[in-house]
């Protein structure tokens, strides 16, 4: 078992103490990276802190974790998987770089005959999948596509079938191309969208639907099963997550809305990324930083949540990425050795987007009785054509409210009284591009994984999604062995 005690052993200092004891604090807690500056001064890091973890990292082989994930190593050991989601941007095991690159090449084939109309005039994008399959390539979408005309681009994930009745009033059959995203291709709420779409189709009259559709997998024969021809199937390796996977052909939505320029920018600020924390020292390691400091409010300050909140409407569905990114990561309670961990693992994962949240929860952030370490994301370059004083409030209220839930304010009235030594922290990118938002997405995945390693657990199988759905597909062959209160809703909603 790794020795946490010198961790939790500690001192535990007000952060205005902190930044009054050391003049070299916020140098030493600060970095910049692809673009990104990031700021950990307002956690309670220090220098010991840090110099606690990196112990910690050499006991647990972080780096030899880390060079075993570039290399191809299969550590993901409960599926017996390598994990490589960095060879689809270049950097890992050279054959499964090289394997990256030739899917990558098919792909933009594919997207090429597209806009050349091989499959006659396409004007919209329909994409289903669910998971990683759809909260990737939705983020991408949304945060760098507002500007572009190329193509109307949805993308639904919800088995709920409302989702589909949104898109179907807005798009055209004759002018759509159904783009399936399944790693399996057995999903049951992708493949039932599909089947729907397919059916939309069909009804309107279009005359070979299945020559309409493309698929995104890592089971190529099972779309070719299903109907899909093989030159329209776009795969990538059993290696790459679900949640890691919009660098792979998971991505199409995104390089047919942006061009595939865009797309390679995207995996070029990935790709600078994997290098810096592949490189550099773990004190001046941003990804190993930002776990540095996660492990130090739920291990030592007992935190159960952590809260980003984007002062950029353009990133309002990260938080949402970021929930399945760490959640589904390393919500885990086993660890490498199959034994209980014994100790907290991830924390829940919430946020939302500034300035909306400031009039909603930041009433608990400042004044509750709860500890939650805060992330701030900002963009310098403002992104709209209003005048600049919008962009100036929304960068002003950002960091303000940083300094807020840090220095707080004593009144008479307790009730007007706000606490103050609350962590945050703040990522400030140059500009929100496809170069940038690739080297922040990157950034995450790699805090995650030293988040995992520290705490040896295992953070690329996600066995805790398929329980509920099993249980689900029983219930609707008329099977399960349920408790009384499910067995009675399952009877309201005639479902017997």
């Amino acid at each position: 078992m790794a020795d946490w005690s010198r961790i939790e052993a500690l001192p535990q200092e007000r952060l205005e103490a902190l930044f009054a004891a050391d003049a070299g604090r916020l140098a030493r807690l600060t970095l910049d990276v692809a673009g990104i500056h990031f700021d950990w001064s307002k956690t309670h890091l220090t220098a010991d802190a840090v110099a606690a973890f990196e112990a910690l990292a050499k006991e647990t082989d972080l780096a030899g974790r880390r060079e075993a994930m570039f290399a191809g190593a299969h550590i993901n050991s409960t599926e017996d998987r390598p994990v490589e989601h960095t060879a689809e941007r270049g950097e890992g095991r050279a054959e499964s770089v090289q394997a990256a690159a030739i899917q990558h090449a098919r792909m933009r084939a594919v997207i090429d005959a597209i806009e050349a109309e091989a499959f006659g005039p396409v004007r919209h994008i329909l994409h289903v999948g669910i998971g990683g399959s759809a909260l990737g390539p939705h983020l991408l979408v949304d945060a760098l596509g507002r500007d572009s005309d190329r193509y109307d681009v949805a993308i639904v994930s919800n088995v709920d079938g409302m989702a589909l009745d949104d898109v179907f009033e807005r798009f055209d059959p004759a002018t759509t191309l159904l783009v399936i995203a399944s790693k399996t291709f057995t999903t049951t709420e992708t493949m039932m969208n599909a089947t729907s779409v397919i059916d939309w189709m069909q009804g309107a009259g279009v005359d070979d639907p299945y020559g309409r559709v493309i698929a995104l997998t890592a089971a190529p024969d099972k779309a070719v099963e299903w109907g899909v021809d093989e030159t329209r199937v776009l795969g990538f390796g059993e290696g790459v997550g679900g949640r890691y996977s919009l660098w792979s052909s998971i991505g199409f939505p995104a390089a047919v809305k942006l061009g595939w320029d865009q797309f390679e920018e995207l995996l070029d600020g990935a790709a600078e990324m994997d290098r810096h924390f592949r490189l550099s020292a773990l004190h001046e390691n941003a990804p190993a930083l930002a776990a540095f400091a996660d492990l130090y409010y739920t291990q030592v300050r007992k935190a159960e949540t952590r809260a980003p909140f984007a002062y950029d409407e353009r990133l309002r569905l990260l938080p949402s990425y970021l929930q399945q990114l760490e959640m589904e990561s390393n919500g885990k309670s086993v660890g490498l050795d199959g034994q209980p961990v014994g100790r907290p693992t991830a924390p829940i994962t919430w946020g939302g987007v500034g300035t909306d949240a400031q009039h909603a929860v930041f009433q608990l952030l400042h004044q509750g009785t709860h500890l939650i370490p805060v992330e701030f994301l900002a963009v310098i370059e403002a992104g709209d054509t209003l005048p600049e004083e919008h962009h100036r409030q929304l960068l002003l209220n950002a960091f303000a409210q940083g300094a807020a839930l840090m220095k707080g304010k004593q009144a008479d009235d307790p009730a007007r009284s706000y606490p103050g030594d609350r962590p945050s922290s703040t990522l400030l990118l140059d500009r929100l591009d496809a170069r940038t938002l690739g080297a922040l997405i990157a950034f995450y995945e790699h805090r995650t994984f030293v988040n995992g390693v520290l705490l040896g657990i295992n953070s690329f199988d996600q066995f805790g999604v398929e329980l509920g759905k099993e249980m689900a597909k029983a219930a609707g062959q008329g099977g399960g062995d349920f408790d009384p209160s499910t067995t009675d809703l399952i009877a309201r909603a005639g479902l017997e």
